[in-house]
């Protein structure tokens, strides 16, 4: 009853917003590792690993001819780092601080700061890992040539957007399935590794194959950069329209499940697990 309350405008109040929000970015940065650089050093050496490890796989395979015309190894990193951002935005968005976290009790943080905060947070550190890789193979192996670098750009944000989205419904379902939650997660970012689409083309794919990627937003979105990275592929079994309609579903209902939890959610059902 004694506080001075005053009238702030919008702007202000989106001020206020960005400031902690970008607080929260950094505060989920660097809890990956105490230092910072480590922390994407360690992020950058999976994503080298994930690319070797394939390059290895087709080369002793000798699926190097069913790639695209074009650099292999640019090839392999266009699915990779499509991959690596929609997995990592998916998990850090469900593992973002609940309704019932301490860190609640300090305003203004809130939900809606946490899982903005996890989102962002892994979104820049994939996309400085993707530059510091691309750049080090542009300077040190074989300039790069992307045909279409703002659309390909595009279709990046896409699958962080996705994944951010799916993760958003899944975090909102853990207060109530906690264990369910944790191995849905697990088994669709295992999945993905099958059939995100990242080392196979969609157009090369037999028809009774099909089916088993085109569900997975991810497909669609790596299938769709490569079209516009390599200039000797068209991506025509594909459409980025179906991620962003299932990005928008999934994020809608995530809102909604979200502003039910929220309001529901008690720290005793943790303790009575």
């Amino acid at each position: 009853m004694f506080k001075y309350r005053t009238d702030r405008s919008a702007l202000s109040r989106a001020v206020t917003l960005f400031e902690v929000v970008f607080h929260s970015v950094v505060r989920s940065v660097r809890s990956k590792h105490n230092n910072a650089f480590l922390a994407l050093g360690s992020n950058i050496t999976q994503a080298v690993m994930f690319v070797l490890f394939f390059y290895v796989m087709f080369t002793v395979l000798g699926m190097r001819s069913a790639s695209i015309r074009g650099d292999f190894l640019l090839y392999m990193m266009s699915g990779v780092f499509l991959f690596m951002v929609h997995t990592k935005t998916l998990g850090a968005v469900v593992g973002a601080e609940g309704p019932s976290s301490p860190m609640m009790q300090h305003a203004p943080m809130n939900t809606t700061i946490a899982i903005l905060s996890a989102a962002i947070g892994a979104l820049y550190v994939q996309v400085l890992s993707m530059l510091i890789i691309l750049f080090a193979y542009h300077v040190a192996f074989k300039p790069i040539h992307i045909e279409e670098p703002i659309p390909a750009f595009g279709m990046l944000l896409l699958a962080w957007a996705s994944g951010g989205s799916i993760g958003l419904l899944l975090y909102v379902i853990k207060p109530w399935f906690p264990g369910a939650i944790g191995i849905i997660s697990t088994v669709y970012q295992r999945s993905n590794m099958l059939f995100s689409g990242k080392m196979v083309l969609a157009s090369s794919l037999p028809g009774y194959m099909l089916p088993m990627f085109i569900w997975n937003p991810l497909f669609h979105t790596i299938d769709q950069a490569r079209g516009y990275i390599f200039l000797n592929y068209t991506a025509t079994v594909t459409w980025w329209m179906y991620t962003v309609w299932v990005t928008a579903v999934f994020l809608v209902l995530g809102m909604m499940g979200e502003f039910y939890t929220r309001r529901a959610v008690s720290l005793s059902w943790s303790a009575r697990r």
